[in-house]
């Protein structure tokens, strides 16, 4: 009983701590109440059922409650995990950002361009609609303008995709000139709007969509063009690198939470 109750101190925000004491009573009053039906009523308990009250008993005692809760995944993914709605300290500066996974044959690609000591770098990384990663690259681009590297990082997302028949390619970045620049293409530059053009056409024989997405959604990328900063040359990589390893796993963790979230609301 000692070490349930010791999971209560981990530093979780207090909405959070709240939820995790009442699935952890509910929980014991689950046990309990089959036990006692088994012995006392020869019942048995089906343990969906069980998971199903837990799970919306909890939720109840989330949602009521008067606690805030932080900005932190580990916190987002437990509350997450019992259909309890956040309660941020203050709604006006805490925004809920998940990474969306494409549909079933698409390829979703999301792109970053950093600017550092007058040289940019571009990093991207595709993945099917299980979150899982297809390859990604990043690449030192010289140029001294971080639209520029934007630009180029989309630039090379395309030509990729076309190079590897993926026909369904839905392209994110956080940066809304490079999304703009799509409907407009006078906002390219003139030193680009030859390969950009090209790119153009090379679209139009797929299904392209180009949307926009907070940084906090696009930390992959935002890592991987971190990493061309240092890089003389293009490089792709088939295996998730070591330095974005972390905030890859996080995305498939919500994903994994997400899909559990899906699959309770068919069994229900």
């Amino acid at each position: 009983m000692d070490d349930i109750w010791h999971l209560c101190d981990n530093g979780w925000s207090p909405q959070c701590k709240i939820t995790i004491k009442a699935a952890l009573i509910n929980l014991l009053n689950a046990i309990w109440f089959a036990r006692n039906n088994a012995r006392f009523n020869n019942k048995v308990t089906h343990w969906k059922s069980a998971v199903t009250w837990i799970i919306s008993s909890t939720s109840l005692a989330g949602n009521i409650s008067s606690c805030v809760s932080s900005s932190s995944m580990r916190d987002f993914m437990i509350l997450k995990c019992f259909n309890v709605k956040l309660h941020p300290p203050n709604p006006l500066v805490i925004k809920e950002v998940i990474w969306q996974p494409p549909l079933e044959h698409w390829v979703k690609c999301n792109t970053d361009g950093p600017f550092n000591n007058h040289k940019s770098s571009c990093g991207d990384i595709f993945r099917n609609h299980k979150a899982e990663s297809l390859c990604c690259f990043a690449e030192n681009i010289g140029l001294k303008s971080a639209f520029m590297a934007e630009l180029c990082g989309a630039m090379t997302a395309i030509e990729i995709a076309n190079s590897r028949n993926w026909n369904n390619l839905w392209l994110e970045t956080d940066s809304t000139l490079v999304v703009m620049a799509f409907k407009s293409s006078e906002l390219v530059p003139w030193e680009l709007s030859n390969r950009w053009m090209n790119c153009n056409l090379l679209t139009r024989n797929m299904n392209f969509v180009v949307s926009h997405v907070y940084r906090e959604g696009n930390q992959c990328a935002d890592g991987l063009a971190n990493i061309g900063l240092n890089l003389d040359r293009l490089t792709i990589w088939f295996d998730i690198p070591s330095e974005i390893r972390s905030f890859f796993m996080t995305i498939v963790w919500v994903n994994l939470v997400l899909d559990f979230l899906v699959l309770k609301e068919v069994l229900a």
